[in-house]
């Protein structure tokens, strides 16, 4: 799921060498947790959440197969 989120992401950014994916499971969730460079935070997010909408549908599509419920955040 990592790779996933990195392989989606890359090529929307400017500095992709800054993007990090950060993993934290818990019992019933697995929150990812995805850091890019400050000058391409507004490609990730686009214009009112679009971007990170579509982002986080593909994310848990692919997730779905899993029992653990999966979060996506972007945080700077």
């Amino acid at each position: 799921m990592k790779e996933l989120i990195e392989t989606i992401v890359k090529p929307l950014v400017d500095f992709p060498e800054d993007v990090q994916v950060n993993v934290h499971e818990e019992d019933q969730r697995v929150t990812y947790q995805l850091s890019v460079n400050r000058n391409d935070m507004g490609k990730v997010i686009g214009k009112q959440g679009r971007v990170a909408k579509a982002i986080r549908t593909v994310v848990y599509a692919a997730g779905s197969s899993e029992q653990k419920k999966i979060f996506l955040e972007i945080i700077e």
